[in-house]
């Protein structure tokens, strides 16, 4: 499918600086750009390759002034970024969506389906799940017991969503994600092995929620952990029992959230950061990569470091922990004097 630089103006609301009939029908990297694709410039690190990228066309903010000539023809809007992933969207949704039910799917007799669903090889579907409209589940997927999930969500292969788990509209989870596995509950008895504590509660996801692939979230030991509406997780995230993550809060690959935690809304988290148990992280909260959040964190805050403190008294402190082996020299010389 092709599309020339006037029809992506159009359709991002942007102009055209060059050729408005350069047709492209692909996409790649500025830095890697090849004749026909569409490329993208935002980041400011990578504006040295609008000069030599063979790109047919390439999205700019509308305020980029070239420094030298350009070869490729510019399609400019307010902002770039948003425009481009704004662009993939809607080549996404232009796929056909599949439909149809396997013959070597497994479905229980009690599961109730909805309309224009998908349902791929080995997928096994509990009994009294509830099955929402043009819902895609992917090969090899298990949807417990009492599991319901909204319209329009996907499951890719490998997911495995526990019983009496809720998933609102319009989720996706990707490959080999857990869903509503025990919470990490035992109980210490003395000479004795642990006693398991039975977790009997559920997870709840809501609408337009993303999770990435090998993701967990496990079950509440009693009544949920829940996932708020547009919150998106990364690859390899773990989400203990009975934690709370609020509205469009974003976790990068690798973040650890202890139990009976709760996150406020439009949180950011670095890859590998982790918070201790029965916190509380207020809204609009920055966590930078590999922090270690070991007590609660009111709202607004940007924190780095383990423990996390405030980014600038931990950027401080960074700078006296490089100088600490010419301290340390300093020291034992000014010891050595005061001894003489």
């Amino acid at each position: 499918m092709e599309f020339t630089a006037q029809q992506i103006a159009e359709a991002l609301e942007g102009s055209v600086d060059g050729n408005t009939e350069e047709k492209v029908s692909n996409v790649s990297p500025i830095e890697q750009g090849q004749a026909g694709t569409l490329s993208f410039l935002s980041n400011p690190k990578y504006t040295d390759y609008i000069y030599s990228t063979n790109a047919s066309i390439v999205i700019v903010n509308e305020d980029f002034k070239p420094d030298k000539p350009i070869n490729t023809t510019l399609v400019r809007v307010k902002d770039a970024y948003q425009a481009f992933a704004s662009l993939l969207s809607m080549y996404e949704q232009a796929k056909p969506i599949p439909v149809g039910i396997d013959e070597m799917s497994k479905i229980h007799t009690g599961a109730k389906i909805g309309k224009d669903v998908f349902i791929d090889t080995f997928a096994v579907i509990g009994r009294n799940a509830k099955i929402g409209d043009k819902v895609q589940i992917h090969a090899q997927t298990y949807i417990g017991d009492n599991v319901t999930i909204g319209d329009g969500s996907i499951i890719y292969p490998g997911v495995k969503i526990y019983h009496d788990c809720h998933l609102g509209k319009q989720v996706t989870i990707h490959a080999n994600a857990v869903i509503g596995a025990d919470g990490f509950g035992f109980a210490p008895k003395k000479g004795e092995n642990f006693q398991k504590i039975p977790q009997v509660g559920n997870v709840i996801i809501e609408d337009h929620v993303e999770i990435g692939a090998n993701t967990c979230i496990d079950r509440a030991t009693m009544g949920s952990t829940i996932i708020k509406e547009g919150v998106k997780l990364d690859n390899l995230i773990q989400i203990a029992h009975n934690v709370v993550i609020g509205e469009h809060t974003v976790m990068a690959s690798q973040t650890g959230i202890s139990g009976s935690t709760k996150v406020g809304k439009d949180c950011m988290f670095g890859g590998q950061a982790g918070s201790a148990g029965h916190i509380t992280i207020g809204d609009n909260v920055k966590v930078g990569a590999q922090a270690g959040i070991g007590g609660n964190i009111k709202s607004n805050e940007i924190v780095l470091g383990s423990p996390a403190i405030n980014y600038s008294v931990e950027r401080r402190a960074m700078i006296a922990y490089r100088n600490l082996p010419e301290m340390w020299r300093k020291i034992n010389k000014l010891e050595k004097l005061l001894d003489e």
